[in-house]
């Protein structure tokens, strides 16, 4: 039973996205924690591309809970795509990516705000840290685009 356990937790670190690491960026030949940057294009809003920044502990059992995101219009966003997103104020989780083998991991959320009619991406770890839970936000304005609507 003890070995099933394992394996269930050892799979699930793989996260579950198709995301792409487009950067590297070492923090000194004296740590073996470097600074990851991914690409993911929202599986939805395919017209939204967000990059995250977080750092990853390669001998430690667990990665820091900081992260930052910046999110973009890189492509078409229209009318159907914004139906099939989940309006509620807690929105939906849109990348999810294990970052301890402790139940400790990081989540994008995409959350809109019809008044505005604007997309927030909210990056976040699920545990809490040092009395906090880390969390970054981007915003990503539907103005210009076809989703886009007029108000008198």
């Amino acid at each position: 039973m003890k070995k099933l356990l394992v394996v269930a937790v050892l799979l699930g670190l793989s996260g579950c996205s198709d995301e792409q690491e487009v950067g590297d960026v070492s923090l000194g030949v004296l740590t073996t924690k470097d600074i990851k940057i991914s690409v993911l294009v929202d599986p939805i809003v395919t017209g939204v591309t967000c990059h995250v920044a977080s750092i990853e502990a390669n001998l430690d059992f667990a990665d820091p809970s900081d992260s930052s995101i910046a999110c973009r219009r890189t492509g078409v966003i229209n009318k159907a795509m914004l139906e099939k997103i989940d309006k509620s104020k807690s929105g939906e989780v849109v990348f999810k990516q294990s970052k301890s083998i402790f139940f400790k991991s990081m989540k994008i959320r995409r959350i809109y705000d019809p008044k505005s009619q604007t997309l927030m991406y909210v990056s976040y770890s699920t545990k809490e840290t040092s009395g906090s839970y880390k969390h970054s936000l981007s915003t990503v304005p539907l103005w210009g685009t076809e989703a886009y609507q007029k108000t008198n």
